[in-house]
């Protein structure tokens, strides 16, 4: 696997493998001496985070350029901008949530997508094990050369749980993270104004 590449999808068949995951969930919390006899109320935690563990992580079973398949004619050249998309996913690094939102942008050529389509996007590469500088990269990526745009541009804002709960410890910090490409690269005024609509 090369750097900066996502992991794969899971192997077992149609996706999780939640009887394998549910017995690992049971001993890691065993090694932590959290077994049903001393916490009664975690007997049912294994399934419970297993479930939510497919959820956090069902962006591994999408492909985000399905969001891609339909688009519609029109498109004056002017771009178009979404802001405050929520924003949650889990750092690879330390398995914990970042929280926050994505501003996203494009220039369309010819050809829009819907906007419900570029909110998908950002969430099918977001729940995944993730690092936002990726995830970021990710979004702008996608919405310019397979999209077939002029441009894009994101920015993602958000707040590193494992920053906040370990490590330094300073809640309320935010990781602001942006990729440009295209005409957004090109164009210093195009990123101004993209500031600008976002109230900045």
């Amino acid at each position: 696997m090369s750097e900066g590449e996502l992991p794969g999808r899971p192997e077992a068949p149609g996706g999780t493998d939640f009887g394998r995951l549910e017995a690992a969930l049971g001993e890691a919390l065993l090694a932590l001496g959290l077994g049903p006899q001393s916490a009664p109320g975690m007997r049912e935690t294994p399934e419970r985070t297993a479930k939510a563990l497919d959820s956090f992580f069902s962006g591994l079973r999408t492909d985000p350029e399905v969001y891609l398949e339909e688009t519609f004619p029109g498109g004056t050249g002017d771009p178009v901008v979404l802001r405050d998309i929520p924003l949650y996913s889990m750092c690879e690094h330390h398995l914990v949530p970042f929280v926050g939102r994505a501003h996203v942008g494009y220039v369309p050529d010819r050809r829009v997508l819907g906007l419900s389509e570029i909110a998908g996007v950002v969430e099918a590469y977001a729940r995944r094990p993730q690092l936002q500088e990726r995830l970021t990269a990710q979004v702008a990526d996608l919405l310019f050369e397979p999209l077939g745009s002029k441009g894009s541009f994101v920015v993602i804002e958000a707040e590193q749980l494992c920053m906040t709960m370990r490590g330094a410890q300073k809640p309320g910090t935010l990781t602001v993270t942006r990729a440009a490409r295209g005409v957004y690269a090109q164009d210093a005024s195009l990123r101004e104004e993209f500031t600008r609509l976002l109230g900045r």
